[in-house]
């Protein structure tokens, strides 16, 4: 890798570049777009979740005062499978005007039974919610060798049926989107994770030329995944304001936001995994299901359609046997959540681990030394070990004395992190100052820095030199930001167009080397016309796989089942480290997410109505600064792999860390997450467990999916569905 080993600002801390427009209120996000003229939209969503729309009557909301326009999410007769399903939009001089319109529109439809709980839309009777379509669904079963074999001769074999709540999309900014025409022409300011995407499926909803779309934005409050392709609101928006002749603002409330912009689908993993009395690993078989919303097939997660994940996780036991499947349920559709699939996979397998190397009396993280494939993970665990004090602090499980029980854990990560074929360009003044242009988008990330950064290194010039515009679909091309793409995507574009910019600017300037010392020099010899250069993507800049590890230190008070969380550790291997200061940022930022996966975050839905119950930051429960305990990140910075991104990998194995550190805790494991107090509590036998029935459905679920009774998926993943 051409990454310099000794550099000058490549793996340093730097701090953001829109840092200070942020902190003074500069940054303009897609609700601080004004536009003169502009009016207010918003969205008429169904109120039942299971209908068939007969007619949709708009002509009492559009003769209301201050209504300007009015549109249909779908022409004729449709299905809604879902509360809060796109029916109509509206746009007015106010928002108020638009809300009292609302009620006005009238709908003709004709309502069905409803199934919201998993287990229960499984079951054979239940109420189909895609017609005549089956709700549970199954895809290929994969086996390897005999797993029945390897039970049978194992010194030990475990057998447990591990949960996953399903986890809102709740980034700080919410969806939304000004849009405004001129002529034939639009212009979309949106909250959107690709730009470029966001313009090419836009000109299809509306029917135009790509070159006919410009897409903005400029800043971003967070996407991890929801915001990858746009919803249903844009489109609307965009009709909205071709409708009314005027721009329109239409922004999602956090209500909306809970049912209407994606998940991460709910699992439940029945796992039966063995080993020989040293603790290699010998049989594994699993059967899962789990919901993506009212459509199976579509908004998966793990790339391996539905609601599977990658199995049997990181870990490669001989014999293996794996059947999962997926349930449709009358609820909002599921999309990528950072590290899609991954935290799933890694909450089940981890666990049953633990359970395993409890049974045969071994150290975590020895088995893990002896049965994970992976050098790097295999070197993290040995730092992580010694810098978290691991043979000093684990104990057996249980074994703390007193009431208040301390317990410890850890887990492994892996991620394909990837890249896109990026372009970038720059623009070199007269007076030394440049800048780069790439038309990625900074969803909090710190995309700015990361371009700053590697144009400074390979430039070799002070940074504040250097601006950075990124956000806008008329800029070169680049890929979505998500997948952990961003960075290793533009890095090797950006370094590409600084050696083309050198290479002119020898030939101008007549210097053998115009960088560092000779920069200004150099630059002087350009002429009224900046140096404009554009770069592409370059091979061999950047990698693939990252490893991450963690540790988890809890405190469990067993007399009220409260978890306190004493200390996280993550060691994560990126490549090459560009910026530390935003690196470190985004660990942390996934070790808390994480954390809410492992403790708190969970949707609850009503089963008559399908609304969502806890759809704000008041009742779905995200950890707050209290909760968070001391995050020490210990970076592995590898630049002879290349830029590596690091956004999901560390995100996926701190909820499993957590749970095994409480079943170390308390010397029993909590199957469910979220692990609240009362799971605590019942798993210690102090309340009541979860009604036997239940248990039994759920029995029937997972003896249908072992048996391959179920319907087989569809090969092909259905198109997301637009109302637009």
């Amino acid at each position: 890798m051409p990454w310099p080993t000794e550099s000058k600002y490549l793996g340093k801390s730097r701090p953001r570049l829109e840092g200070p427009a942020k902190v003074t209120g500069r940054a303009r996000f897609t609700t601080d777009v004004n536009l003169p003229g502009m009016l207010y939209g918003a969205i008429l969503r169904s109120k039942w979740p299971a209908a068939h729309i007969r007619a949709i009557d708009l002509s009492a909301a559009l003769a209301a005062p201050g209504i300007k326009a009015g549109v249909l999410a779908a022409e004729g007769e449709f299905d809604v499978c879902f509360h809060g399903a796109e029916l109509a939009a509206l746009a007015g001089t106010s928002a108020q005007a638009v809300q009292d319109a609302l009620a006005l529109i009238r709908v003709d439809a004709e309502t069905k039974p409803v199934v919201v709980d998993e287990i229960d839309a499984a079951l054979p009777d239940a109420p189909p919610v895609r017609g005549k379509a089956a709700n549970l669904t199954c895809g290929k079963p994969r086996e390897k060798g005999n797993a029945d074999a390897a039970f049978a001769s194992a010194a030990a074999v475990i057998d447990g049926i591990y949960t996953t709540p399903i986890q809102i999309h709740h980034p700080l900014e919410p969806h939304g989107t000004v849009a405004q025409w001129d002529g034939d022409d639009v212009q979309i300011w949106t909250s959107t994770q690709a730009v470029f995407g966001t313009r090419d499926t836009l000109a299809q909803m509306l029917k135009l030329q790509q070159n006919q779309v410009r897409v903005i934005c400029e800043h971003m409050g967070g996407g991890f995944g929801a915001k990858l392709s746009p919803h249903p609101e844009s489109p609307l928006c965009a009709r909205l304001a071709r409708a009314a002749r005027a721009p329109v603002r239409l922004i999602l409330t956090r209500f909306e936001q809970a049912f209407a912009v994606g998940n991460r689908p709910s699992s439940f993993q029945h796992i039966k995994m063995s080993a020989t009395a040293d603790g290699k690993l010998t049989g594994f078989q699993l059967e899962s299901f789990g919901t993506p919303g009212f459509r199976t097939g579509a908004g998966n997660e793990g790339g391996s359609g539905e609601a599977a994940f990658p199995a049997p996780y990181i870990y490669r036991p001989t014999d293996q046997r794996v059947r999962q499947g997926s349930v449709a349920v009358n609820a909002g559709q599921s999309c990528p959540m950072r590290a899609p699939g991954h935290p799933v996979a890694s909450a089940g397998i981890e666990a049953a681990l633990d359970d395993l190397a409890a049974k045969l009396g071994l150290d975590p993280v020895e088995i893990r030394l002896l049965n994970d494939p992976s050098e790097i993970r295999q070197r993290e665990y040995r730092i992580g070990a010694e810098k978290f004090g691991w043979k000093q602090k684990y104990h057996a499980p249980g074994a703390t004395p007193g009431p208040v029980k301390v317990g410890m854990g850890c887990a492994g990560a892996a991620w394909m992190s990837r890249w896109y074929p990026s372009q970038a360009e720059i623009e070199i003044h007269r007076d030394g100052t440049v800048e780069v242009r790439v038309g990625t988008q900074d969803l909090g990330t710190g995309s700015r820095t990361v371009a700053q950064v590697v144009a400074a290194e390979q430039l070799q010039i002070d940074p504040q030199l250097i601006s950075v515009r990124v956000g806008d679909s008329r800029l070169p091309w680049s890929g979505l930001s998500g997948g952990s793409l961003t960075t290793a995507s533009i890095g090797p574009a950006i370094y590409d167009a600084c050696e083309n910019a050198l290479t002119e600017l020898k030939q101008l300037s007549g210097l053998p080397d115009p960088r560092g010392p000779n920069w200004a020099a150099a630059c002087a010899k350009i002429t009224r016309a900046p140096l404009q250069v554009r770069g592409k993507f370059r091979d061999g800049l950047s990698n693939t796989g990252a490893c991450g590890v963690q540790f988890a230190e809890v405190e469990v008070d067993t007399e009220t089942g409260f978890v306190k969380l004493r200390k996280m550790l993550a060691v994560q291997d990126c490549g090459t480290v560009v910026n530390r200061l935003t690196c470190e940022s985004q660990i942390n930022g996934g070790v808390i997410m994480g954390i809410g996966y492992a403790l708190y975050e969970q949707r609850i839905m009503d089963p008559r109505t399908g609304v969502v119950l806890n759809p704000n930051f008041e009742t779905y429960k995200l950890p707050g600064a209290a909760d968070i305990p001391e995050i020490q990140i210990e970076l592995l910075d590898m630049p002879e792999r290349g830029i590596i991104g690091v956004g999901e990998p560390c995100t996926i194995p701190t909820a499993a860390a957590i749970a095994n550190a409480v079943a170390n805790a308390i010397g029993v494991r909590v199957f469910e997450l979220p692990i609240t107090p009362a799971r605590v509590l019942a798993a210690l036998g102090k309340v009541p467990a979860p009604d036997g029935e239940r248990r039994r459905k759920l029995d029937q679920v997972f003896a249908t999916i072992a048996q391959g009774a179920a319907a087989p998926a569809p090969a092909q993943p259905a198109a997301k569905e637009s109302h637009a």
